[in-house]
């Protein structure tokens, strides 16, 4: 076994600087001979021994004269002494690379063949100081002397290439693996390759992480996916909405030994209703429901999931149905079921049935949380009951619920219909309040447009500026319902001044907003300014001289 070293040598042996002459290298010899026997068994002389050999090489080219350092060396040193040589610079003097360089000088100088230990112990070291790229060096070394990696080293490797986020060079050791992979050689752990797939899909290069799953995972006789594999790939497949690639690798599992489990069916069944493939995902529920065993066995996930895609199809009978189905195979269903279900009545505006999901939900000791009471005020704002809505919001104060995004949109929206904009900027100003919700441009648009409606605009410009000190990015419907409102007012030179700071925003103006504003600016007897627009909707990049741009530099939106 290696020795580890301490920093400091044995005080029994003073190793003054002269000693390092040509002269002497007689001399350090017989402790060399003494440690090459003591080394078996821990001796002082062994421990001396290797830190003057570190110390020879460091010194080597102000010393003596590098000829015959390397000519000692190469006499004395065998793989075994120069493995416990790089455990030292590296682990006692914290120095992987000038352990490699001096792998490299023994392997170059004095044609000496180390071990795949030394190999693996540098790998390792270099991987776990953060510099997987001086690994992969190490293993390019290690393959000049006929040695390959094996799986278990190549796969930490590997899995320091990803943790760093150099994804593509690990596809590149995966693939090398193939090639230089012997009979004798244990297959790459399929947990690599699946942290490389999740990783890949993380960062939705969905289709990079296809093609090498194709090309190199399921062509190559090395690797053995499993199931978590394919689930990896077929989720990415479907929230990217290639459900029907996503389905032909799940016909392709049985070919490789891998069982689809309720993972697999409960993505894809998702999978398809985003799509709005009705069929094919009650199809694959169906199965799931005739297949032997409890792996694939449907479960409240499976159902809630089904109920879900029906919810967002509008279709609430056949979500019902399901439900009343779960129910007969002695499935309970959870929050979540109730939450999809009620949210679906709301959106319906169907009070009723919502009423009584509600109840259900009590009685299967299901606890109302924020988005079941939402979607409660969202059904009573649907049919115009906002006082009802308002109701519902103080229980949930008294049930000590804070409202979130959505519940504040809900209601904002609802106010600005019925034309209590006063009320809805004071539920506004509300929300702006919050530390713990970040809030969007579509909360604030609704309030805008109303006052910008009622003739207004100077309260809308006000709304807007609170909009900025929030640090909230006004979107393409804040900017156009703003340069509207405007040209409606007559205020023609603060609507450029809108649109100027739209496109230096990098919001692109669309028809309906370069339209409006052009129309208006001819109406006004402005037809340069029109003109001006029409070549920024076309292409022409804003000018800071000439034109409209130069003279509105600077004019502040009316406030």
């Amino acid at each position: 076994m290696p020795l580890r070293l301490s920093n400091h040598f044995p005080r029994t042996h003073i190793f003054p600087i002269y000693l390092f002459t040509v002269s002497k290298l007689q001399w350090v010899s017989k402790f060399s001979s003494i440690s090459k026997y003591q080394g078996q068994t821990g001796g002082a002389a062994s421990v001396w021994f290797v830190k003057v050999v570190c110390t020879l090489y460091v010194r080597r080219k102000s010393s003596v004269t590098e000829l015959h350092i390397s000519d000692y060396l190469r006499k004395k040193l065998d793989s075994s002494i120069a493995f416990t040589v790089i455990e030292h610079m590296n682990s006692n003097w914290n120095n992987p690379n000038l352990a490699f360089r001096f792998l490299e000088y023994t392997k170059v100088t004095l044609n000496l063949v180390h071990s795949f230990e030394t190999y693996s112990f540098l790998v390792r070291s270099f991987c776990q100081s953060g510099v997987p790229n001086a690994a992969k060096l190490v293993i390019d070394s290690m393959r000049i002397d006929n040695l390959s990696p094996d799986s278990s080293l190549l796969g930490f490797v590997i899995t320091s290439f990803i943790n760093s986020g150099k994804l593509e060079v690990a596809m590149e050791l995966i693939n090398d693996y193939s090639q230089y992979r012997s009979e004798k050689d244990d297959p790459l752990s399929c947990f690599v390759f699946n942290r490389l797939l999740s990783s890949l899909m993380k960062i939705n290069k969905v289709d990079e992480a296809v093609a090498f799953f194709e090309k190199v995972i399921l062509r190559s006789q090395c690797y053995s996916p499993d199931a978590y594999t394919f689930n990896i790939v077929i989720s990415g497949l479907c929230r990217a909405r290639k459900v029907n690639k996503a389905f032909e690798f799940f016909t392709q599992m049985k070919e490789f030994d891998c069982l689809p489990d309720k993972v697999t069916y409960n993505t894809l069944l998702d999978g398809f209703f985003r799509v709005g493939n009705v069929k094919k995902a009650h199809e694959l529920l169906q199965e799931m429901l005739i297949i032997d065993g409890f792996s694939c066995s449907p479960d409240v996930v499976t159902f809630t999931s089904v109920i879900e895609g029906y919810k967002k199809l509008g279709k609430m009978q056949e979500a019902l149905l399901l439900f009343d189905d779960m129910i007969n195979l002695g499935i309970k269903p959870n929050n979540f079921t109730f939450n999809v279900i009620i949210d679906g009545f709301g959106k319906i505006g169907n009070m009723v049935s919502l009423s009584s999901f509600y109840k259900k939900m009590l009685d299967f000791d299901c606890k109302p949380d924020v988005i079941t009471f939402t979607s409660i005020i969202n059904g009573h704002c649907r049919i115009g009951e906002v006082s009802k809505a308002f109701k519902i919001l103080d229980e949930m104060s008294r049930r000590n619920l804070h409202p979130n995004i959505r519940t504040f949109s809900i209601l904002i929206n609802a106010l600005c219909k019925e034309g209590r904009l006063n009320e809805a900027h004071d539920l506004l100003q509300e929300l702006n309040k919050r530390d713990d919700i970040a809030p969007k441009a579509f909360i604030y648009n609704p309030v805008i447009d109303g006052f910008c409606k009622a003739g207004n605009v100077d309260k809308a410009n006000v709304i807007f500026k609170e909009m900025e000190e929030k640090k909230v990015n006004p979107d393409k419907l804040t900017f156009t319902i703003l340069i509207i409102g405007h040209c409606m007012k007559g205020r023609m030179v603060e609507a450029i001044s809108l649109f100027e700071k739209m496109v230096k925003d990098e919001c692109a103006p669309d028809s309906i907003t370069v339209n409006s504003l052009v129309s208006r600016l001819l109406k006004a007897g402005m037809p340069k300014e029109a003109y001006e627009i029409k070549k920024v909707a076309l292409g022409v990049p804003l000018m800071e001289k000439d034109g409209f741009i130069s003279k509105n530099v600077g004019i502040p939106v009316a406030v």
